[in-house]
């Protein structure tokens, strides 16, 4: 049976604040749901993506800006990261792991510029909402086998 995840929630202390983030970064807006005072679910879409993201209010025990290692997955590394800095995030310097295999959380491990022999999975951005939420940009130019 095929499962494919569909919403990851981000949790954001300012719902418009987070609205007005995501619409800036071209991602579709799907539905902004206010079923009371104390509930309210929005939903943004990455371009070309199948996953969406929720946040709102009531929606998440977990504190603002807790949401970490949120990949979005590129095809060109520099490209995605130049559009992202045009419609105003702060994304950082293209990096890689020092293990040469993943990034680790944080900035333990970062060696600067993209993976040195430019292999597939190996290089990364990454950028932050303004709760905190951290978003890591992973450049995939050749999928595994049987992926």
């Amino acid at each position: 049976m095929e499962m494919k995840l569909e919403v990851v929630v981000i949790p954001v202390a300012d719902v418009d604040r987070a609205k007005s983030f995501y619409e800036g970064l071209g991602w579709r807006p799907d539905g902004d749901f206010v079923v009371d005072k104390g509930f309210r679910v929005v939903q943004y879409t990455p371009p070309g993506s199948s996953c969406s993201v929720i946040f709102g209010t009531g929606v998440s025990s977990a504190a603002p800006g807790s949401a970490q290692g949120l990949y979005l997955v590129v095809t060109d590394i520099n490209r995605a990261r130049a559009e992202l800095r045009d419609r105003g995030a702060e994304v950082s310097e293209i990096f890689h792991d020092v293990s040469g295999v993943f990034d680790r959380s944080g900035t333990e491990g970062r060696v600067p510029g993209p993976d040195p022999e430019r292999r597939s999975y190996l290089s990364f951005a990454s950028f932050s909402d303004p709760d905190g939420n951290g978003w890591v940009l992973q450049e995939i130019t050749k999928r595994f086998p049987g992926r």
